[in-house]
């Protein structure tokens, strides 16, 4: 059985930084593309940064570019998202999510496995 689990989320300033963790489990994890997704109340989910499976390619949205960073350690089983200069628009609930693929893919319809989420808030 796949399992996700998210971890690192909380409370934040804006400028602050948070490290989200997603421990996985229940797969071989080097042959799934992972992906960071957010939702905030009344958006979509959208895709915030995501790695491919063999091909350890990475993709970040340009809302994100200069500020996410996705890394992936296979020996651990788990993908970091580190986030920097935070802002109040990046508040929302983040997921993990994970689907057998060796090319990077940032689309939440091309995920079939989520995490149950973890809470970002970011204010003063």
């Amino acid at each position: 059985e796949v399992q996700l689990v998210e971890s690192g989320g909380g409370l934040v300033q804006p400028g602050g930084s948070l490290r989200l963790s997603c421990a996985a489990s229940g797969f071989t994890f080097a042959d799934y593309a992972i992906g960071w997704f957010r939702q905030a109340p009344g958006r979509e989910r959208e895709g915030v940064s995501c790695v491919g499976g063999t091909d350890g390619l990475t993709y970040r949205p340009n809302s994100v570019k200069d500020r996410f960073t996705i890394s992936r350690d296979n020996a651990k089983n788990t993908v970091y998202l580190e986030m920097n200069n935070l802002k109040p628009e990046d508040t929302a609930v983040y997921y993990c999510a994970a689907e057998i693929s060796s090319q990077v893919a940032c689309r939440a319809n091309e995920y079939g496995h989520w995490g149950q989420g973890t809470q970002v808030t970011v204010s003063s």
